[in-house]
């Protein structure tokens, strides 16, 4: 890694070049890893671009003069990007002089230049990898000169980048903007296609964002800090009886008290806390965190031998709860010493306890405020919190995230339109889940959006009221919570609502359209799991168009969850060999990233499982796009092989759905099953509630619809309900198991 002191731009007059030296060092501190790769001769830099800033970065990393290529158009809008192009030696590109350009191009590299391109051919507007264009390939090819990738982190979100849907009209940064640049190894001409620079501006991404300083700090000073920095500000309302609006320094001042109280009295490393989302969930949560200990969200749905085995793992021997909690839990297994949410605050001495810390809110430096809670600078890589799976595929399973882990899923959505800091969030998912821990808690103290909960996602009642009485713009859940919404709503209920975001299961395109048709709501479907922080993949809204020239950037695809979350890439994974797929194929989706967990609690079996070679393998199915769009195919275990062929659950499912007019308000009405078969591997069993849907209805059915013998299912078995976790996930567990009682059914070929 260097600090390179250089900024050389190719025939710039050293009257330009020095001034704009200074002042690239003044604005920016540039590192970088990777330049000695850069060979003598000429070579085709390919790079992403962020920001009108982007030049200047990648000059100052760069050991040797570049050579830059400039959209024609700037030079057409203003004069100032005429005179730029002019002393610098800019080769201006436009569809109408692409000739003229590879000419121009493959001159300079033949000479011993190195050239820089930005393959997007645009400044990205979503802060994401676009899609590349294939111009640079016959440069190369031409010039006989390797592919060099370069990607560089840090300056999305300067005035002079797209963030926040706007150049320049937004705060500047006061200190020099911490910039890393990642150089790739050289592709030789004959192989740098589309795909694999792509997945080389990946990969170096990956590696630049996590040189980003702010993700070695610790999650409980970043959220002090950043609390006290607003003190006066509607932070949260809590909805859980009556309304009740909190402040940040009100919900700091409170889990600073608390925090000295559990570092006194609570000597286990773990502390577990059975809450519904509100006010008191978060203000236990950041309390835990600031006294040096780490929460457990126990997930108070699953069953007593689930939640035993998640004490015994996690060593949990404390849990905080609130009294009305513990009196419609009676089946959960609580420890001896479990602790009353408001009798702990009553018993500190109530409003005199909160009272200094509150002055200190609005008095100290926010420095200052965590420095005298004792806060750490640094967590990094230290457990932060530990969210224990839902078990929807086989027992629970303690997912360790780091103090990194969080901070990093946070800035990489902090990075997107999606959620920006001016949005009012509702909070109706469990806190166990980790959607609901990380981007409906944590995430809006540090970015300082307001939120407003819900104590559960099934009172759909005082969703609805909540969103209308609160002005609330952001809606995120499962489609499992998003259904029920609409018939409980009525004309200009949800009018303030701005994003819809679904997640957790695959988004029905019933529920899709009938929120499109019905409030005129696009739902940005996303992807993520628990290992992951949660967030991988997310559609955004589409950026606007900031000039006449300007052309249109997807944000969103439909049908897909998103693309890549900035600092993340990817392997798509032959599910037998394990080796990459070509792009565009399907395969297990692999991931890696600063989100991406280290390992499950006391489990280093199951770590070990999970991983190949460094990629986390989520054992789902999916494929990109040229774009960068991810389709999820399903998962892995809702394949069956049946005679050779995999068939897929879900698309039988669709299809029984599609066939029977199911309406799917109330929940699942067909689940599709493989379980064992001596003959053929595996058999289909379907899952009904529906008297009608028989296996000779079935039958007929599908075979109408042309669907191939092996994906129609033998039996069925009509149940009451079909098992639903907490999460509004299928619980494939219990599903399995209601199968496996039907195969003595399964009649012998």
């Amino acid at each position: 890694m260097n600090d390179s002191p250089i900024f050389t731009p190719c025939h710039a007059p050293w009257w330009i070049a020095w001034p704009v030296t200074v002042l690239a060092r003044l604005l920016y501190r540039v590192s970088s890893r990777g330049a000695e790769r850069i060979p003598a001769g000429g070579a085709l830099l390919l790079a992403n671009h962020i920001s009108y800033a982007d030049v200047f970065a990648l000059q100052m990393a760069c050991p040797r003069p570049i050579r830059f290529v400039g959209h024609e158009g700037l030079m057409r809008e203003h004069w100032f990007f005429r005179l730029v192009f002019k002393l610098t030696g800019t080769i201006p590109v436009s569809p109408a002089n692409a000739l003229e350009t590879m000419r121009r191009v493959t001159a300079a590299l033949k000479a011993g230049e190195l050239v820089l391109i930005f393959p997007e051919g645009a400044i990205s507007r979503t802060g994401q990898l676009m899609k590349l264009e294939r111009g640079f390939e016959l440069m190369a090819r031409k010039a006989g000169v390797p592919v060099i990738p370069v990607v560089h982190d840090g300056l999305w979100g300067s005035v002079l980048s797209f963030s926040d849907n706007k150049y320049l009209f937004k705060y500047p940064r006061v200190r020099r903007t911490h910039v890393f640049v990642a150089w790739g190894e050289p592709i030789p001409a004959e192989t740098a296609t589309t795909a694999t620079v792509r997945q080389a501006l990946l990969d170096l991404g990956c590696e630049a964002f996590s040189e980003r300083p702010q993700l070695k700090r610790h999650l409980g000073r970043e959220l002090v800090r950043r609390l006290a920095r607003r003190p006066g500000r509607i932070e949260y309302v809590d909805r859980t009886a009556d309304r009740n609006p909190i402040t940040a320094a009100q919900l700091l001042a409170a889990a600073a008290a608390l925090s000295g109280h559990i570092r006194r009295t609570v000597p286990s490393r773990r502390v577990g806390i059975v809450l519904p989302p509100g006010a008191a969930a978060t203000i236990t949560n950041l309390a835990v965190v600031c006294a040096g200990k780490v929460p457990v969200n126990l997930n108070f749905t699953a069953g007593r031998a689930a939640l035993e085995s998640s004490l015994r793992i996690g060593e949990i021997d404390t849990i905080i709860t609130a009294n009305a909690m513990k009196a419609k839990l009676p089946n959960f297994p609580w420890p001896e010493r479990t602790l009353d949410f408001k009798s702990e605050m009553a018993a500190l001495g109530g409003k005199r306890a909160v009272l200094p810390w509150l002055v200190a809110a609005w008095v100290l430096p926010n420095q200052w405020f965590a420095a005298l809670l004792g806060l750490p600078k640094y967590g990094d890589h230290e457990e932060a919190g530990v969210i224990f799976t839902s078990g929807s595929s086989g027992e629970p399973k303690g997912v360790v995230l780091s103090h990194r882990n969080i901070l990093a899923n946070c800035w990489q959505i902090s990075s997107l339109s999606i959620l920006p800091e001016t949005a009012v969030m509702l909070a109706c998912l469990p806190i166990f889940h980790s959607f609901g821990f990380t981007v409906t808690m944590w995430y809006p103290l540090l970015r300082g959006c307001r939120v407003v909960s819900v104590p559960s996602p099934l009172e759909t009642g005082k969703i609805v009221d909540a969103i209308r009485e609160e002005g609330v713009t952001v809606f995120v859940g499962a489609p499992t919570f998003l259904r029920p919404v609409v018939r409980k709503t009525r004309p200009g209920d949800l009018r303030t609502l701005e994003v819809v975001v679904s997640g957790a299961e695959k988004l029905p395109m019933d529920l899709y359209e009938t929120y499109l048709e019905k409030y005129h709501i696009e739902i940005m479907q996303g992807y993520g799991l628990t290992e992951t922080s949660p967030v991988s993949n997310v559609n955004q809204p589409d950026p606007a168009l900031p000039t006449a020239t300007a052309t249109r950037q997807p944000g969103r695809r439909r049908g897909t969850v998103g693309r890549m979350m900035p600092g993340m890439t990817v392997r798509i994974l032959n599910p037998d060999t394990k080796l990459p797929q070509p792009a565009g194929e399907t395969g297990i989706v692999a991931l890696r990233g600063d989100n991406v967990f280290s390992g499950y609690l006391k489990d280093p079996e199951k770590t070990a499982g999970a991983f190949h070679e460094g990629w986390f393998v989520t054992g789902d199915l999916g494929r990109f796009d040229e774009d960068g769009f991810l389709t999820i195919e399903g998962r892995l275990s809702r394949f069956s092989k049946i005679g050779g062929e995999m068939v897929p659950h879900g698309t039988v499912e669709a299809r029984i759905v599609e066939a029977f007019r199911c309406d799917e308000t109330d929940g699942y009405a067909a689940v599709v099953m493989g379980v064992p078969d001596a003959a053929k591997g595996e058999q289909l069993v379907l899952l009904s509630t529906r008297d009608e849907i028989t296996a000779e209805a079935v039958r007929a059915k599908l075979t109408e619809l042309g669907l191939p013998n092996l994906w129609i299912p033998k039996v069925v078995k009509r149940v009451d309900k079909i098992p639903v976790l907490g999460t509004g996930k299928l619980d494939l567990k219990a599903a399995k198991d209601l199968a496996l009682t039907a195969t003595p059914q399964i009649p012998a070929e």
